[in-house]
């Protein structure tokens, strides 16, 4: 597609607009671990008070004392303040204890945990201990990771990702596509730039971590205290670990833009690969080049570029994998399935990602600010990025299994349908790529016939000719102050009106030669169609990259689809289906002699309306059905004020009692009282909540 007055700066303004709104929109970090269960369960009513609450989990989860907090109906906090591991094998559970002889009424729990993904988790539930009361137990209403801090926090992670992009492929690209690369501002700006944009946002994240993970507070990035835990937890480390490897890597930048650009300049040519200009018709100093040619021979200089190349390469290779591994070993490939063989795996992915994105860049950059890009070096980044892609594709295979695990799940959760927009952004990439490809058979082609060209040109300018028609050298030189804009070199040899040659002045015209010679191979570069066309399909690749980082970085903040499907079905088992009876074991202890026992009452088909049977038995502490001298069964729907409806029992067997007909008129959470008595003077009333659909 060729634009009209196009203008590549602007683009890339509209794209970083666009990205920010994509932003914008995303939520704070969904939960990674997720609570699966709880006891005493969530909105459930219990004879007594417990011994302690305990939470499971659907991961690993990183908890403290103040991670767990249990509060009265007045507010006040009631647990003893210490966590108690309870995990056991595969099962993630932790319980803090209570203390005996609470008072009935509504208790508060409320939580927060780190993932194991790095992420923070956190949430709130009741229960109530003999009957509900009204409660002022204030939960924060706000979600740990969210707010201003969790928004801050997800843009240094995009930074971040963003960074990485630049430093990796930017520093690939030179080293395996285009070494001359090494010269080219342009391109040196853009690596140094994705040093730095990951150095800062790696220093924000660790910052701020106390905050995101904990109170929330913009002014806790100053917490030193909280830093220092930080850094002893796992994502901490990983940070912390991240900035050790970018201060080689500043090492790294510094070699490749130095030795390995020195080694790689061709005779004539100035610091930043082109002929006297940095490509906007800046002269710049070439003595450096010169001076390397002078000294070294051919072969010297050609071993010591092959034995710097494969340094840098191994030595890039080593640090980039490190690089991607302080994400993977921090995010979700740590956690979850096969986390021994997700880990490598993500790895692969995160470099394939660097050396198809960040190389993409680099070529942009190259193929608008910077001297003519060679089509070996375009074919050269092709065969990467062809590489890269079947990268990703084997890898995201294999990740989109283990974070979805269910073809329906790409569809019913955040995570499927974030990866098909992933996925989605992939394939316009790869139909670009496939236009670039064009372009760059349409330049090889191109660039054939101006070899001929060239040589021709050559051979009439040794013939004494400029190509055209022979031209008599002028009798006398003209002497001009300044260049003028045309192709013809700025004359001037002192020498030739008979005083002697003035250095300075020839350095000056050797100068402005060398400018109008730049500045008119860009505007022959500017007009050649192929090559417009070119960075034109590159430049949309560009931002449709952008895109498609801001997409991966939502996914890595939100909850895998295998395990939002997890909590789903735990759910579903704590809600039981209107299909199935609903099933209540409830102990009691009527305080006397043979007072202790265990009802158990099945409501079928556990339905509003009427035709509902239930049936009651009762046992003793062993088990066995035992007789009592009253039981009562009644249900109240207090959001509805409704009841209580009492249940006409019939006593069916020894320890069993029926009743017909139940009507429940309307669905809703039914409070069942259950009044046993088993003697004269010892009698108690229990009371649970059942669902009725």
């Amino acid at each position: 597609m060729v634009l009209t007055g196009f203008r590549p700066r602007r683009l890339l303004v509209v794209v970083a607009v666009l990205f920010g709104v994509l932003a914008a929109g995303v939520a704070p970090a969904a939960a990674h671990a997720a609570l699966t269960g709880s006891d005493p369960a969530q909105g459930s009513v219990v004879a007594h008070a417990p011994e302690q609450v305990a939470l499971t989990f659907s991961e690993g989860v990183a908890m403290g004392n103040d991670s767990l907090r249990v509060l009265d109906p007045q507010g006040k906090r009631v647990d003893r303040g210490k966590l108690r591991n309870l995990c056991s094998g595969s099962v993630v559970k932790y319980g803090a204890g209570l203390p005996p002889g609470l008072p009935n009424g509504t208790y508060t729990v409320a939580w927060q945990a780190i993932s194991a993904d790095s992420h923070p988790v956190s949430g709130a539930f009741t229960f109530s201990i003999g009957a509900p009361s009204k409660t002022a137990a204030a939960v924060p209403q706000q979600q740990v990771g969210g707010g201003l801090v969790g928004a801050l926090y997800e843009i240094a992670r995009y930074l971040a990702y963003a960074g990485f992009v630049l430093l990796v492929g930017g520093a690939a690209f030179v080293v395996a596509c285009r070494p001359a690369a090494a010269r080219v501002r342009s391109v040196q700006r853009l690596v140094v730039r994705g040093w730095a944009l990951l150095t800062g946002a790696t220093l924000a994240m660790l910052l701020l971590r106390t905050p995101y993970t904990g109170s929330g507070k913009l002014a806790d990035v100053f917490d030193f205290g909280g830093l220092q835990q930080v850094v002893m937890s796992k994502p901490g480390a990983a940070l912390l670990s991240r900035l050790l490897l970018l201060a080689a890597a500043a090492l790294f930048v510094a070699v490749l833009f130095g030795a390995y650009a020195r080694l790689h300049a061709p005779v004539g040519t100035n610091a930043d690969g082109t002929d006297g200009t940095d490509g906007t018709g800046e002269a710049e100093d070439a003595e450096d080049a010169e001076d390397a040619e002078d000294t070294e021979d051919a072969e010297d200089t050609a071993k010591r570029r092959k034995d710097l190349t494969f340094g840098l390469a191994a030595g890039g290779t080593v640090l980039a994998a490190g690089l991607a591994t302080t994400w993977a070993i921090a995010e979700h490939a740590s956690t979850g399935l096969q986390p021994a063989v997700a880990v490598p795996v993500d790895v692969l992915h995160l470099l394939a990602v660097a050396a198809w994105l960040g190389g993409l860049a680099a070529l942009l950059v190259s193929l608008y600010w910077g001297p003519p890009v060679e089509r070996t070096a375009v074919r050269r980044f092709s065969r990467v990025a062809f590489g890269s892609v079947l990268v990703l594709v084997a890898t995201g295979t294999y990740q989109s299994w283990r974070q979805v695990g269910s073809w329906h799940a790409l569809t019913d959760t955040s995570y499927g349908q974030l990866l098909l927009v992933k996925v989605g952004l992939v394939a316009v990439m790869v139909a670009v790529a496939g236009l670039s490809r064009r372009w760059t058979g349409r330049l090889t082609a191109a660039a054939q016939g101006a070899n001929r060209t060239d040589r021709t040109e050559r051979t009439d300018r040794t013939d004494g000719t400029d190509g055209t028609e022979p031209t008599a050298a002028p009798a006398v030189a003209q002497d001009t102050s300044a260049p003028s804009d045309t192709e013809d070199a700025p004359a001037a040899d002192t020498a030739g009106s008979g005083g002697p040659a003035d250095p300075a002045r020839v350095a000056q015209l050797a100068r402005q030669q060398a400018a109008l010679t730049t500045a008119r191979k860009k505007r022959i570069r500017d007009a050649d169609p192929v090559r417009r066309g070119l960075r034109r399909s590159v430049l949309t690749e560009a931002a449709v990259a952008v895109l498609l980082l801001a997409v991966t970085t939502a996914l890595t903040t939100t909850e895998p689809a295998r395990t939002a499907e997890a909590v789903k079905a735990a759910s579903a088992d704590r809600s039981p289906d209107a299909n199935q009876p609903r099933v209540l074991n409830v102990p009691f202890d009527t305080g006397g002699a043979d007072g202790k026992g265990t009802a158990r009452l099945d409501l079928d088909p556990g339905r509003s309306g009427g035709g509902n049977e239930l049936r009651l038995r009762i046992a003793d502490p062993s088990g066995k059905a035992r007789d009592v001298p009253q039981v009562e069964v009644s249900f109240t729907l207090g959001a509805k004020k409704l009841g209580p409806l009492p249940v006409a029992l019939r006593h069916s067997g020894t320890g069993h009692w029926t009743a017909s007909g139940v009507q429940l008129p309307v669905p809703g959470r039914w409070q069942l009282s259950l009044l046993v008595r088993t003697s004269d003077f010892d009698q108690v009333t229990e009371t649970r909540n059942v669902t009725i659909d």
